[in-house]
């Protein structure tokens, strides 16, 4: 862990940008090669249940195959209501005990979820958790700059009506968001002026709720009216969440945006699925797993995989000429 920090003290640099609206952005570096690849997980913090904990084994197999750069999590990072502190020890029971391959010692890259923000929702953003575990990057909504691609994490939880207004017997941690119009207003500005500016070969937005999904949720409706419009306007390449406990692809029919949800780090919802509606839907699993990317610049190939490592389905994207192919 020690050498973690060493990188991290080599690689990872905030950029302070001279537009004081725009979102705070990451730099991490690709291999040598040019390429850049990465393992993603999502809904997963139960203290090792619920096979969080051989999801975490396999994870670790593959990420050493491909010499992974970093760790995505799609948020809902620790069950059932977030941290109660910076002290909580979940943090490492959920998290540092887990995820103990030394090929998972990379950067985890983390959005919130809705059960994040059950807890205390500052703890999760504080950099005193790096003192625990290097490895630890949580904020709201920020960017990481690759050479080759752009990540864009966007914090998805303040949008979806539903947590205002039917909250029923779960309280939530809105420090920081409120007022609601005016920090979502800020969000979607400050997306769209990075994306806009964005000259990478891949542009990746990552949020925790879907904005397609078959599952137990299905889509989120304020996102596909607030968030969907801009992504589409700006050449995004692919959306990645977590929300629903599954594993799934769906291709844009209005784009070339392909949604990739990661929601299987840890409980299952088997047989939660809506057969009525599978407009674009190219895979869905209703198991436990988690996904691998990789990029080189003008090829992208994404693998889903079950828990016991079993490859799912396969995602082969070519770029040429500004769009995106699968083949």
């Amino acid at each position: 862990m020690a050498g973690l920090g060493v990188w991290m003290m080599a690689f990872i640099s905030l950029c302070s940008l001279n537009v004081s609206a725009l979102l705070q952005r990451l730099q991490h570096p690709v291999k040598a090669d040019g390429s850049l690849s990465l393992v993603v997980i999502g809904d997963w913090g139960r203290k090792g249940t619920y096979n969080q904990s051989e999801v975490a084994a396999q994870m670790g197999r593959v990420a050493e195959k491909l010499n992974i750069d970093f760790v995505i999590s799609t948020g809902d990072n620790f069950y059932d209501d977030g941290l109660t502190g910076v002290d909580d020890p979940a943090f490492e029971f959920s998290f540092s005990k887990v995820y103990t391959a030394k090929s998972l010692q990379k950067q985890w890259y983390n959005v919130l979820g809705n059960h994040d923000y059950r807890g205390d929702v500052e703890a999760q953003l504080n950099p005193i958790l790096q003192k625990i575990d290097p490895r630890w990057i949580c904020k709201r909504s920020f960017i990481v700059d690759t050479e080759i691609a752009e990540f864009f994490f966007v914090d998805t939880t303040p949008f979806v009506d539903k947590y205002f207004l039917e909250p029923k017997h779960h309280k939530y941690d809105w420090r920081g968001v409120l007022p609601r119009e005016r920090y979502l207003s800020k969000l979607l500005k400050d997306l769209e002026i990075a994306l806009k500016g964005s000259s990478a070969n891949w542009k990746i937005v990552v949020g925790h709720h879907p904005i397609r999904s078959i599952g137990h949720h299905g889509d989120t409706q304020e996102l596909i009216r607030q968030l969907l419009p801009i992504l589409e306007a700006n050449d995004v390449d692919m959306y990645i969440n977590g929300h629903d406990h599954c594993l799934e692809h769906i291709i844009s029919t209005s784009s070339q945006i392909q949604f990739l949800t990661s929601g299987g780090g840890s409980k299952a919802w088997k047989g939660d699925i809506d057969k009525n509606r599978k407009d674009g839907t190219k895979f869905y699993y209703d198991g436990q797993g988690f996904m691998s990317v990789e990029l080189e610049q003008t090829n992208a190939k994404v693998v889903y995989y079950d828990i016991f490592g079993k490859v799912l389905h396969v995602v082969n994207l070519s770029k040429a000429l500004g769009s995106v192919h699968a083949i």
